[in-house]
């Protein structure tokens, strides 16, 4: 393990104790078309346990990298959701889906979690409405974002930490911390609730070098 990726690995015991296992990981990876397309770059910066999280709005490029990392992280210790497909989830032995917020709304009845046993479903939150559709719809996990400005969104406002501890508090499932979450942020998110982090950027810059 590089230094770097030691370094985060410090951070997140000091935010959230020592790793215990279980279904969630504290660090989720998500790909991006602009900034991360390559998973190999995230997988080497992801802590060990973690969950990288497949995104591409072209479906042919999706399925081909899920079936390209899907088991390469799988021999790395991670686990895989595929963004917004569940069938192909399913077909390449992906550990779960991952949700828009929008596709929780427009099909609040599926029960994403029934599709398969022991499938993690998580899904991207924007505030306490979309945190209480991700409870009702059965996800595991919320993705509440931007807590910190984020160069991906700049325009959107950000929650800072003290409203992120006021929506994940109440919540009955996980809430991770994604958006402008840098390794400097990460002390301000200490009692706010947070079940662990999501990003992209904070797991880039440990697989250079």
């Amino acid at each position: 393990m590089g230094s770097s990726l030691a370094d985060l690995e410090r951070r997140l015991n000091l935010l959230l104790g020592p790793a215990a296992g279980g279904a969630l990981p504290r660090a989720i990876a998500m790909t991006d078309v602009d900034r991360a397309p390559d998973p190999a770059r995230l997988l080497r910066g992801l802590p060990g346990g973690g969950m990288l999280i497949l995104r591409d709005r072209n479906p042919d490029r999706l399925a081909e990298a899920a079936r390209a990392w899907v088991p390469a992280a799988h021999r790395a210790g991670h686990k895989v959701l595929i963004a917004g497909d569940a069938r192909l989830a399913l077909a390449t032995g992906a550990d779960g889906v991952h949700l828009a917020e929008a596709e929780l709304r427009r099909r609040p009845h599926v029960n994403w979690v029934r599709l398969k046993p022991g499938w993690i479903v998580t899904a991207s939150a924007h505030g306490a409405g979309a945190v209480g559709v991700a409870a009702g719809a059965g996800a595991d996990a919320a993705l509440l974002s931007p807590v910190f400005p984020t160069e991906s969104h700049p325009d959107a406002p950000a929650l800072g930490a003290l409203r992120f501890a006021a929506l994940a508090g109440p919540t009955p499932i996980a809430v991770f911390a994604l958006g402008g979450v840098t390794r400097a942020m990460l002390r301000r998110l200490r009692g706010a609730g947070c079940a662990g982090i999501a990003g992209i950027g904070l797991f880039l810059a440990d697989s250079d070098g």
